[in-house]
């Protein structure tokens, strides 16, 4: 089990949620097990997603996917995504 680790900022958090739960489909066909979101309690448009997965490999190509890339711009990301995983 892999879990996957990503931070960035948001525009606007609600706006950035409703783009997220939209894209659940997308990440369980990538093979993801589960997600969590969580806030920054002193930026709530900092957001840390965690993630579970099979294998770093089914993390990596989603994360990598053009498919994210697009629901993150259209989500309103604002800053360059930081991506990092733990075994």
């Amino acid at each position: 089990m892999v879990k996957g680790y990503v931070r960035h900022k948001v525009a606007d958090f609600d706006k950035w949620k409703m783009v997220y739960d939209q894209h659940d489909s997308t990440r369980k066909e990538y093979g993801c097990k589960k997600s969590e979101v969580f806030r920054n309690a002193q930026n709530p448009n900092e957001v840390l997603v965690v993630t579970e997965w099979d294998s770093k490999e089914q993390a990596a190509k989603f994360d990598s996917s053009a498919s994210l890339k697009s629901a993150m711009q259209n989500a309103g990301v604002v800053s360059a995504p930081e991506f990092s995983f733990a075994e």
